[in-house]
């Protein structure tokens, strides 16, 4: 089974953690699913780039981003190379490094 490791963020994790995640999970399932409250202002939808990830070892193995998911990207704060909307990012078979973002763009923030 593939385990995703989230590097510390002052906030979600500040000591880090490593989880499994099962083959086809979203990388915010996984996460949620473990305690670690990444933001996801619209239900998993694709609508906002609130749970805006870089994906810092395994990014190749995620499948390609949508279209859709590409236009949202363009609008996250502190975009990189290896940034994935972590509702889209489906794991496959290999691990994950991943960091979660200090900010997010949130027009409308709720509590999740």
């Amino acid at each position: 089974m593939p385990r995703i490791r989230f590097l510390p963020h002052e906030i979600l994790c500040p000591e880090g953690v490593e989880i499994d995640a099962a083959p086809g999970i979203s990388v915010l399932d996984a996460a949620l699913s473990h305690g670690i409250e990444i933001e996801h202002a619209c239900e998993k939808a694709c609508a906002c780039t609130t749970c805006h990830v870089y994906v810092r070892e395994g990014y190749d193995s995620l499948p390609e981003p949508s279209e859709q998911e590409e236009d949202m990207l363009d609008k996250a704060w502190g975009l990189e190379p290896d940034s994935r909307l972590s509702c889209q990012a489906k794991v496959d078979s290999e691990d994950l490094v991943v960091e979660i973002p200090k900010y997010t763009i949130n027009l409308a923030s709720e509590n999740h």
